[in-house]
Order: structure tokens, then sequence, then C-alpha cells
């Protein structure tokens, strides 16, 4: 396998900094410039962080090798947590450490991966000394998934489910979402269907299924464009409804999708996750898998948000502004809706006489046994088509100079897309040749 070396990059840097110690003041030429329509959104209500859940998952330890060589952990291609940390920056605060989920950052920046000729992903790997802890490398996994073009993507049956109780009448937060679908109806074609369900004190239909024609997608933005804040916030309502529609126009050569826009507060019906994620996870296994579009700063929901899609075998997005809802609904929409692998799990096994000690940088949340990773019973992550994953380790040799030989054998495990039985193996070796690192942009 070829050995690349790329640049960390240097807001990169900062949050592998940050992973050990959250208290860190960022440069202001670190904080990206904000959308001219959020400038006015500084603060919300006069409360910078009113009602917002995050969930601390900790930080990985150090290992040594001599205790266990053998690290396991299930992909994750979600960069909802960067958005969220840009949108505290832009409102001139720093994130709270629970919202920094640091694989959602290494995510978030391109590598410039190659993509695979045939197989469903490529996996190329990288060492580097680290610009953050003296002594150590970096070890770089990046999986790169096959490309599909747009009009040889699947078709499409989705459903929208959307929150429209008072809670999204701040900072305009529905007046946003309807801007994003509207970006992303322009994307769809006649092979697409749209239904759309709304949920305030309760869930109700908005528009049944329609294909995405001339005609249709008038019929369609016009019911956007209808959408109003109403009542409280019933979400598990909203998507029992929304997945009783999708379930009933389910096709299983197309990709039958629920689309959830919100802020995650559930405070009627179910408000806990339990019942809402028991759903999903039923329909799932049917072959609807959900997307959770989150919206709004205070009175924000992370946790919920996280979860429905973890279950539900989708991702999780936040969109701070409107460049991001074309980034997820526009640019990268193909790879958002068409699943190329699911259950992909990593696993990296350090050879002991080279390697003393190691450290998983992120993926606290996605941890795996080192058994779970033959147990295709165990659920996984999901990587869609032209989507990338980017793993990161912090490797200590035990000698000052590496020998050019190998060092760790990087596994990947999945399935296909539409099947229960395991794709086998892709297998490669990691070899390091320190150089030092050059600039390189985000």
């Amino acid at each position: 396998m070829k050995t690349r070396f790329l640049a960390i990059p240097s807001l990169l840097a900062l949050v592998l900094s940050h992973s050990c110690s959250s208290k860190r003041e960022l440069p202001p030429s670190a904080i990206p410039e904000p959308d001219p329509a959020f400038r006015r959104l500084a603060v919300v209500n006069g409360e910078p962080y009113a009602d917002i859940y995050f969930e601390h998952f900790g930080v990985n330890p150090t290992i040594d090798t001599e205790e266990e060589n053998t690290s396991t952990f299930a992909v994750d291609v979600d960069t909802a947590s960067y958005s969220i940390a840009r949108s505290y920056l832009e409102r001139g605060h720093l994130p709270d450490e629970a919202a920094v989920r640091v694989e959602e950052f290494v995510n978030k920046f391109d590598y410039a991966y190659t993509a695979p000729e045939e197989d469903p992903f490529s996996v190329q790997v990288e060492a580097s000394p680290s610009p953050n802890r003296t002594g150590y490398h970096v070890l770089h996994i990046g999986l790169k998934g096959k490309e599909v073009a747009a009009e040889e993507r699947r078709a499409a049956n989705l459903v929208f489910v959307i929150d429209v109780s008072g809670s999204m009448d701040m900072e305009d937060r529905l007046g946003f979402v309807k801007r994003a679908l509207t970006l992303l109806v322009g994307e769809l074609d006649e092979r697409d269907s749209v239904g759309i369900v709304v949920y305030g004190n309760d869930a109700h239909t908005i528009l049944e299924p329609t294909y995405a024609t001339r005609n249709g997608k008038e019929v369609i933005l016009s019911a956007i464009g209808r959408l109003r804040p109403e009542g409280s916030t019933n979400a598990q309502a909203g998507l029992k409804l929304g997945y009783e529609m999708a379930a009933l126009h389910l096709e299983e050569d197309k990709v039958n999708r629920v689309i959830l826009c919100s802020d995650g507060v559930a405070n009627n019906g179910i408000t806990g996750a339990g019942g809402i994620l028991k759903t999903i996870e039923e329909e799932s296994s049917r072959g609807v898998t959900i997307s959770t579009v989150g919206f709004g700063m205070g009175n924000y929901n992370d946790v919920l948000m996280e979860r429905l899609a973890d279950t539900g075998n989708g991702n999780y997005a936040y969109v701070d502004r409107l460049s991001e809802a074309r980034r997820i609904f526009v640019e990268e929409l193909t790879g958002t809706l068409q699943v190329i692998a699911k259950d992909v799990k990593i696993q990296v096994e350090f050879d002991e006489d080279k390697v003393s000690r190691y450290r998983l940088l992120g993926f606290e949340n996605r941890m795996l046994a080192t058994e779970d990773f033959t147990d295709d019973a165990v659920d996984a992550g999901e990587i869609g088509a032209g989507q990338t994953v980017t793993a990161l380790y912090e490797v200590k040799f035990r000698k000052a100079a590496d020998d050019g030989g190998s060092f760790a054998t990087v596994r990947i495990r999945h399935k296909a897309p539409h099947g229960r039985r395991s794709a086998g193996l892709t297998k490669s070796r990691a070899s390091v040749r320190p150089k030092p690192l050059r600039p390189r942009a985000p």
C-alpha cells in the first residue's frame, strides 16, 4: 500500500489539544467567518446556551500494548459537532466540552483520499510526527467510499418529518428548515418521491408522497412554504406517523429514508429517547433509515438527535448556515442517501515489539470489544457513496527511529448495503517513515 503524508490542519491540531484539555482559547484566525444570515443571532432570548443538552463520553486513555494491543471501533461519518462548535464561536463563546466530539472534527476536513475502482471503499494509511505530543507519531487511517454519479444514484422515497412546535419559531428555525428543504427538492428528479409530516401538539400529514416531476416539485415546494409554527413538541407522534408513511410506500430497490428536521426538543408524548429509539430500530431492520438534521442554538437536544440517527442507520448533521445546508442536501446528497457499506468496523492490531503505547483520538461512543469485530450481530456505522472516514491514533514507538517495516495491521469489516452477510475483511499494513509535517489548507 502506498503511504501518503498529509499535514494536519491548524484547527484540527487545536481540537487534538482540546481532547486532552478543553480549557483552551482559540485564536481569532481559527474562528470561521459567520454567515451574514446568522450575525443577528448572537444571543438567543438573552441566553447563549439556554436548555442545550450534550452527553460527555469521556476521553480515550493512552494504552500500553503489553496490556492490550488491539483497538476496535465502529465508523462514524457525522460532522454535526463541528458545525455546533462553529455556531458557538460565531456567537463569541467557547463550545461546551461535551459538544466537541473529536472524530466529527477530524471527519470534517478533506484529505484527498483516492477513490476505489471496484471495492466498496479504499483504505489509506500514513504516519507522521505528532505536532501536539512530543515523542509520539500520528497514525492516520482513511477510508473513501466508492463514488456514484448523481444520475446513477438509487431513486429515493423521502419522508420529511418536520418539527413545527413553538421552539422552532425561535431564531426563525423553521424558516431556515424551509430554505434547506427547498435546496434538497431542487436536487431530486422524477424518480424520487417526497412526503411531509409535521408535529406540534400532535402529528398530521401535510403532503402525501409526491413524485418530484416538474409539476410535482411545485406541489412539494408549496407544501413546504405553508409550514407554520404551532403548539408543543410531540416528537414521538411525528416520527410514528412519518415511519408509517415510509413503510406504506417502501420499495426495496429504492432508498427509503425519513429525514427529521428539528431542534431535538420533545416535551409532549414520550420525552425520553427510549420509546422513539425502539420504533426506529424496528423500522431500520425493515429497510427504512433516518437522517436527523438539527437547527437552533439554545433549547436544543444534541443527545437525542445523535441517538436517533445512530439507531436508525443514518447520519446526523447540524445546519448553522445556508452553505452547510447546501453541502448536505446538494453537494453531498448522493452520499447522504445512498449507503455503499453498512456495519463498518475498524480494528487496529499494533506490533508490541515496535509500539509501546497508543491512543485513539475520539470515537469514545463508538468503541467496541475485540470480539465484536467478527460478531456480525453487533451494529456499527454506515458509509455512503463518496463519503470518507478518518481515524487518528497517537502512537509511541519503542525506538527513536523506525526501521521502515510495518508496525500495525488495519482490518476493516463490513456488510453489503442490502444484505445480512459480511462482505469479508479488507487488510492493509502501515509503515512509518517519519517526515516533517507540511502545511496544508483544510
